[in-house]
């Protein structure tokens, strides 16, 4: 049994990211072994190596060539052997240039570059800029609500506010007509909370979970997607959708790019928001030197990503034997990265157990790096920028009611409520 410590159970982040240990692992073994034990229903694996330095994490984020995404895909948990050629559509799960091993064994026509381009085409900063009115009337419309009913000055961010401020942005970028919207919604959690007891796994005829990404499980997406791109086709609109259904992909292509913007585009801010609002209500005497201006929005943004990175791990497999930070790594060896950890790294940031922001540079990892960076990030910033600003005029104080309810994930920083309070009539704003 190790003495290091275990980053790998989904449960022990319901009470956040686990900084002590990831501090100790940076120190002792910054490419830990990590048993990868059956938990919450889920299968034993083989166990992975966990790499918690931000230099090491960007290595291993730049190098497809050693560290694969399309060898085992980029979740922890191994998918279904039958599964992975399905799973490999996705350009998530694909490298620049196909393995080696693979070339000879598949003629794979899904190839990232092409595909990045196609939807780099769609995703612009221009399009995603065009939409930054209807974001703030959105922002404002959902935190005035909040303010206002909010009961003995209470409300619950997270299903007043963010949940549908992220969902409802991305269905208008992407084009999803109103009366559809909820369908991205449950797609997405269904996807991305299936390690949290609060939402039961389907279960296959032995009795095991189905991996919530497998073809069973995403036909009705799919499906959706199809009929959403032919109505696109002839009813075109300045959105992405209409843009990938007017683009050369394939059908199974689009499909995957509908579940990639749906899943990570919602639950990026979905996550983030509420993260970066328990810091700030943890930190007031930094709230109040970001409505002073002795920090910027956007260097504010940047740094509520590094302090609350929406997604916590990603993982690659080794193409090839290696070394990374003095340990061996064997071809075929899961190699996962922890990115809260790299934003914690103090061989990178001064004092990262403090939110400054006003921090610059900040190279923090929680969009990625090297060529499955995220192709939203624009969009997120734009989103959490124009939130944080009406925030600051629509609720000038606000506290933590209790504490936040965390989703029990290894792969997503989730919060599924926050509760704020705001400060009563003639007590003025406090932070």
């Amino acid at each position: 049994m190790s003495d290091l410590p275990d980053v790998f159970d989904p449960r022990r982040y319901a009470a956040g990211p686990p900084h002590d240990d990831y501090r100790e692992l940076r120190e002792r073994h910054p490419v830990a072994w990590q048993e990868e034990y059956e938990v919450l229903g889920w299968p034993a694996g083989p166990g992975f190596w966990a790499v918690t330095r931000h230099a090491d994490v960007v290595r291993v984020l730049k190098d497809p060539v050693t560290y694969s995404s399309t060898l085992g895909a980029t979740q922890i948990r191994d998918p279904d052997p039958d599964d992975l050629p399905f799973i490999r559509r996705m350009m998530l799960n694909q490298d620049p240039s196909p393995s080696s091993q693979l070339r000879s064994s598949r003629g794979d026509p899904y190839q990232h570059g092409r595909l990045r381009r196609l939807v780099s085409r769609a995703f612009t900063p221009g399009r995603t800029d065009r939409f930054e009115a209807a974001v703030r009337a959105r922002a404002r419309t959902l935190l005035g609500a909040a303010r206002d009913g909010a009961e003995g000055g209470v409300f619950d961010l997270v299903t007043e506010v963010t949940d549908d401020y992220a969902l409802l942005n991305l269905a208008d970028l992407l084009g999803v007509p109103g009366g559809d919207r909820g369908l991205l919604l449950e797609w997405t959690e269904r996807v991305i909370g299936y390690q949290d007891p609060d939402e039961p796994p389907v279960l296959g005829p032995d009795g095991r979970p189905v991996n919530p990404r497998s073809p069973a499980m995403l036909r009705e997406m799919f499906a959706y997607a199809q009929e959403l791109a032919a109505y696109k086709r002839r009813e075109p609109a300045d959105d992405i959708m209409t843009s990938l259904a007017h683009s050369e992909l394939a059908d199974a292509e689009l499909e995957m790019f509908f579940f990639l913007l749906t899943v990570a585009g919602n639950d990026t801010v979905r996550s983030a928001a509420p993260g970066g609002f328990l810091a700030l209500a943890e930190h007031p005497g930094q709230r109040r030197a970001l409505r002073e201006g002795e920090a910027s929005l956007d260097t504010a943004v940047d740094e509520l990503l590094r302090w609350h990175p929406p997604v916590l791990t990603f993982r690659r497999t080794a193409a090839r034997d290696t070394v990374l930070a003095g340990q061996r790594v064997r071809a075929g060896d899961k190699v996962v990265v922890f990115h809260a950890s790299a934003n914690h790294d103090e061989r990178v940031f001064t004092r990262p157990e403090e939110l400054d922001l006003a921090r610059t540079p900040n190279p923090h990892v929680s969009f990625g790096d090297g060529p499955h960076v995220c192709l939203g990030a624009h969009f997120a910033r734009l989103q959490l920028r124009v939130l944080h600003e009406e925030a600051l005029r629509l609720l000038p104080g606000y506290e933590l009611a209790g504490p936040p309810r965390r989703l029990v994930s290894n792969f997503i920083n989730g919060i599924k409520s926050l509760p704020l309070r705001l400060p009563g009539p003639g007590s003025g704003p406090r932070g």
